[in-house]
């Protein structure tokens, strides 16, 4: 009896199962799939837009767990607003001296960086976080400009999902002396028209306080179409007026973009002055990513 011959090889790789092309898929750097492996073929093109691949690669990636259980509408969209996930701003708590941050006010001794937890102040609740930007007796004011683009975030991810944008802030004053604290967030076009802004009313802290750090946090959600930068400025000054640098300590600073978006509100929420320890086709070929209404 003749032995049997052995099995063909495959002609194509397409003649793969399904399963096994999208597992080969999850190990395919993203924009590749969409620039490159989406033009293809109908095949490849179908089996990438399956939110199921996303889904797998959200897994592979460790964005989510086997037992992840909150709805997600948009598995594309989640996996890339996923893997651009960080704080957007550069050098946000004075390891770098003042690396990246744009003086725009340097009255009084100028700004300063120090130690915590500093004379006559209390240490940070991150004991990751070792210093902060200190003021002086007259205002100073310094601020990052973040370009969304230059980051990675393409103008029809932006102008169609809208993710939430978070802002945060920590700021605290000397036990001996009072300061004020001020901060500024605005969300700008292209040329730089402001289309939403978060500009609180300066805080006072008055001489002999308890030094204790508190947190300012606002998202900006349901925001207008065309955002391309935020300006993120804050800084203050002195009470007493005196030399030196007994202003606001400022660090930790933050701007993240959230994956989730929120519709339909009359405004954002703000949550200034929580104090740590209180109850609190012709078309780009990323449009396959935006795909979801």
């Amino acid at each position: 009896m003749d032995a049997p011959h052995p099995k063909a090889a495959l002609d194509s790789i397409n003649e793969l199962p399904e399963n096994i092309l999208l597992e080969l898929f999850t190990h395919v750097p993203a924009r590749q799939l969409l620039l490159n492996c989406r033009l293809v073929c109908s095949l490849w093109r179908d089996l990438i837009d399956l939110m199921t691949l996303w889904k797998r690669k959200c897994l592979r990636e460790g964005f989510i767990t086997e037992d992840w259980d909150q709805p997600v509408a948009d598995w594309k969209i989640f996996y890339f607003l996923r893997s651009l996930h960080r704080n957007l701003l550069r050098n946000p708590c004075a390891e770098e001296d003042m690396f990246a941050w744009q003086i725009d006010f340097n009255g009084g001794d100028r700004w300063k960086v120090e130690s915590l937890p500093g004379a006559h102040g209390t240490d940070f609740p991150d004991p990751k976080v070792k210093k902060y930007f200190v003021t002086s007796y007259e205002m100073c004011l310094k601020s990052q400009l973040v370009d969304l683009v230059a980051e990675g975030y393409w103008e029809e991810l932006l102008d169609t999902f809208r993710p939430d944008i978070v802002v945060k802030d920590w700021f605290a004053a000397r036990a001996d002396c009072g300061c004020t604290y001020q901060l500024k967030v605005q969300l700008t076009s292209a040329d730089y028209f402001v289309l939403a802004s978060f500009e609180p009313p300066p805080v006072t802290i008055q001489q002999w306080n308890n030094a204790a750090w508190t947190e300012v946090s606002y998202t900006f959600s349901d925001y207008p179409r065309g955002v391309r930068y935020i300006l993120f400025q804050h800084g203050g000054s002195d009470t007493q007026y005196w030399a030196g640098w007994y202003g606001p300590r400022v660090t930790n600073s933050s701007i993240v973009v959230s994956h989730k978006r929120t519709r339909n509100q009359a405004s954002s929420e703000a949550q200034p002055g929580k104090k740590h320890g209180q109850e609190e086709a012709a078309q780009s070929p990323y449009q396959a990513v935006l795909q979801i209404f």
